[in-house]
């Protein structure tokens, strides 16, 4: 025997969802007496809560309709996301290939001239800095500059009596980019009083 629609449990929403919105719902009429008929008399009790039943279930139409709507841009930016990601890792890839082009003709040179191999070398670290530089991390190995935590790590601190205290000194390591977005501190020796 058939369960009566309503003796039926409603239907459940999906696991770690948002309850259906309240305040959307009209107020049910309340219930018509035989003393005050009205216009309605027709249709009665059952009229209105039909007429509930049918705002209740757009309301929760809308709710369901608006959280798979919200799961579908949530699959969208991740898929996007990840192809982002792997199209930066391809340009970052691809702006380094020159560099390994030209490391390796530098070494199949290397036997023939040795003298010119250190010209080679420096002129291959030129470029890869100029690549860091576009990718918005500049080359910082400034000496006689005050020191800033946000941009020096101290290794050493030095007594030299021609620099001003509190200043980089000696730039043993020089750093990438800027304080926001670093990829590393500029290692320093600073000066200090005598």
């Amino acid at each position: 025997m058939p369960i009566p629609p309503e003796d039926r449990a409603p239907d459940r929403p999906p696991a770690g969802a948002v309850p259906p919105p309240q305040g959307d719902l009209p107020e049910p009429a309340p219930p018509a007496t035989e003393a005050e008929p009205g216009p309605d008399t027709a249709t009665g009790p059952a009229g209105a809560e039909d007429e509930y039943a049918a705002a209740l279930k757009a309301v929760e139409d809308r709710w369901r309709r608006a959280l798979a709507d919200l799961d579908n841009l949530r699959k969208r930016h991740v898929r996007e996301l990840d192809r982002e990601r792997a199209a930066e890792r391809a340009r970052t890839a691809a702006a380094l290939l020159p560099v390994i082009d030209n490391l390796e003709l530098a070494l199949d040179h290397a036997a023939s001239d040795p003298g010119a191999i250190v010209e080679g070398v420096r002129a291959v670290r030129d470029q890869a800095v100029s690549i860091l530089e576009r990718l918005g991390y500049g080359r910082h190995a400034e000496t006689g500059v005050p020191f800033d935590p946000s941009r020096h790590e101290v290794v050493g601190v030095v007594q030299d009596p021609d620099a001003e205290p509190n200043t980089v000194a000696q730039v043993l390591r020089p750093g990438y980019g800027e304080a926001e977005r670093q990829l590393r501190p500029a290692a320093v020796t600073v000066a200090k009083r005598e």
